[in-house]
């Protein structure tokens, strides 16, 4: 018997980048240039909310009150850079099928890798801090909630992803696109009644970096312009297209993701100037130099512009910026966590983590130093983010630079040039930075000088030997590397080898219409020899907590009609036993399949367009080391 077409086998080792969503977007049914670039149109938007998240606002505000229209050229500039920097990340999703952290995974050792998801996981963690704060500060601006009360609510939007994720990738792409649109028309408006100079504004375009303090907020300016997590984030929404990998293919998605990136990464950049030259043209034109909370900014704006609509708006645009980038967190730590450990959890447990590790350090904070301290802390995230490009964007240009990975797709001379300056830019401000802010730390220390001597220390410069590492290896190693699965750039041989033998099947049973399809799939594998077990879990509460000793009516009904398909079987002149479990099959199923040491696990699921996260096909196939035949069926 020939196994139909509905039918896809799946092993531990086709692992790709959030795999519940990759090439969920068919673009090769689109013909035309404009209907072939909205097919692609998408993935940008989400990594430019993280360009205008609360953190820049605070940077933002600090810039413009206190110096002016005088750090609008770090603006441009951190924005021409994102866009070099997010390009290389769409051609290495592109080109090699891997996001950032799964080719540093393949490429560095071990030790290194660890390191990096560290620093990663410390930057998305610096990141969600500044959208806790943003989304409470805009709570209590409209609504005259606590901060501390607006922290705690914040952790609801947890759900909004789970909720949004189950309806596939082109939703949340909406929904971003709406949260971009809603931030970008309040910010005109605000324009509008402020009625700032041209001429005054395009003074700000000369460099020019008048203190510490102004290097300091410059700094905080390029970590909230160029996130490291949405490096990672981008080289994954990028494969969420599906498309023809020939040459011709690859070229097109990459012009079209490069168009998607710089329309995006404008838009981001229209907030973001919008924001510092707002508090330039309001705060400090009226002398109101030291505005660094986002909330004396909503005061005054009402004081100086005369209508309650401009702090309105400033609010609603906050509550927005704050929600909308919350995505972006949840998404890379989970690319971050795969790619880097290959380790998966459920979203739902991954994103409560992220946004507790955000939610201590507001909450002490503002405890202890009042909500004063809320502006400084979200400029402190921002420069903590800054300090982890280094080791987000040195490890990408690599990347792309590498003519043996990337073929002919390799970056051309003059945009590695631009890229290793924009690198050495970042590197050098924040070297610069750290050795000040430490030698200030050790004149001000007194009695706890050697405590900071070798804790501060000796920690910056481990992060300084990690940096120099990954800067230098890939010009000396010369060792090999192991690949993860990518796109290949020549046609391997194709090898024919005997159709593989299964002699011990296991069969996820769950008494829908789908059993019979699943059973029959299974047999068709199975040589003469072969061994079935059918295993069924029981689901209901009390045999989540009884276990095998439950005797409720559901479980003796499912153990009947387990012998009942088995008997069947066995009458046919197969080799069949059951087996039942307890509680969540997703523990269940692997454990069963284990202890019955089966070669191939067949399972029956749902022909849509995108697997729900965390579903059980998802986390029992990354729990087994067989093959896993998941039999579909359409939706009706």
């Amino acid at each position: 018997m020939n196994p139909p077409n509905d039918w896809q086998t799946v092993t531990k080792s086709s692992y790709t980048s959030l795999s519940e969503v990759n090439a969920s977007v068919d673009t090769t049914q689109k013909k035309g240039f404009w209907r072939k670039l909205l097919a692609f149109l998408g993935p940008a938007y989400l990594v430019s909310v993280g360009y205008m998240d609360p953190g820049n606002w605070a940077t933002d505000i600090a810039g413009g009150s206190q110096f002016g229209y005088k750090l609008l050229w770090v603006l441009l500039m951190s924005n021409l850079m994102a866009l070099l920097l997010q390009s290389f990340c769409a051609r290495l999703g592109l080109v090699r099928g891997l996001d950032l952290a799964q080719a540093s995974r393949e490429h560095y050792p071990r030790w290194v890798n660890i390191c990096l998801y560290v620093l990663a996981e410390i930057a998305i963690a610096a990141c969600d801090l500044a959208e806790v704060v943003g989304m409470a500060i805009g709570l209590q601006l409209l609504f005259g909630l606590p901060l501390l009360a607006g922290v705690t609510i914040s952790v609801l939007d947890t759900f909004l992803i789970l909720l949004l994720l189950n309806y596939g990738i082109r939703k949340i792409e909406a929904f971003i696109l709406s949260m971009v649109a809603v931030i970008g028309v309040c910010f005109l408006i605000e324009m509008f009644l402020a009625q700032p100079k041209l001429s005054e504004i395009a003074t700000g375009f000369i460099p020019n970096i008048p203190n510490h303090t102004a290097l300091y907020i410059a700094i905080g300016i390029i970590g909230a312009t160029v996130m490291p997590h949405n490096l990672y984030l981008h080289s994954s929404l990028v494969q969420t297209r599906k498309f023809r990998k020939d040459e011709q293919s690859i070229s097109q998605a990459i012009k079209f993701n490069v168009i998607d990136s710089a329309i995006a990464l404008n838009l981001a950049f229209f907030v973001n100037a919008a924001i510092l030259i707002l508090a330039a043209s309001t705060f400090y034109k009226n002398g109101m130099y030291e505005v660094g909370e986002i909330q004396e900014a909503h005061r005054f704006l009402h004081t100086i512009l005369g209508t309650e609509l401009a702090p309105t708006l400033f609010a609603i645009a906050l509550i927005a910026a704050g929600q909308s980038s919350t995505i972006t967190g949840t998404l890379a730590g989970q690319i971050v966590m795969e790619g880097y450990l290959n380790l998966r959890i459920q979203p739902w447990l991954r994103r409560l983590l992220t946004r507790l590790l955000a939610i201590v350090p507001a909450f002490i904070t503002i405890s202890l130093l009042g909500e004063k301290a809320t502006g400084e802390l979200l400029v402190l995230s921002q420069v903590i983010l800054s300090m982890q490009l280094g080791f987000a964007t040195i490890p990408l240009i690599h990347f792309v630079s590498n003519k043996q990975k990337m073929g002919i797709f390799v970056i051309n001379n003059w945009l590695k040039t631009f890229a290793w300056i924009s690198a050495i830019i970042i590197v050098g401000l924040n070297i610069k930075l750290v050795y000040e802010e430490i030698a200030t730390l050790l004149s001000n220390s007194g009695e706890y000088y050697w405590l900071v001597m070798f804790t501060v220390v000796p920690t910056a410069l481990f992060a300084l030997f990690l940096l120099l590492y990954v800067s230098i290896e890939p010009f000396v190693s010369k060792k090999p590397h192991k690949p993860i699965s990518h796109l290949h750039q020549s046609k391997s041989p194709l090898v024919l080898t005997e159709k593989p033998t299964y002699t011990r099947i296991a069969i996820a049973i769950d008494f829908s219409k789908i059993d019979s399809l699943v059973i029959n799939h299974a047999l068709a594998q199975g040589n003469s020899q072969a061994e079935y077990l059918l295993i069924h879990v029981v689901e209901t509460a009390g045999a989540k907590y009884v276990g095998e000793n439950i005797e409720d009516f559901e479980t003796q009904t499912d153990l009947e009609h387990l012998q009942e398909y088995a008997l069947f079987l066995q009458q046919k002149g197969y080799d069949c036993n059951i087996s039942i479990g307890y509680g969540s099959p997703r523990v269940e199923i692997p454990r069963i399949v284990k202890e019955f040491k089966a070669d191939l696990l067949v399972m029956g699921g749902c022909k849509q367009t995108h697997l729900p996260w965390g579903t059980t096909i998802g986390i029992v196939q990354h729990s087994v080391s067989i093959p896993v035949l998941v039999v579909q069926q359409e939706r009706q």
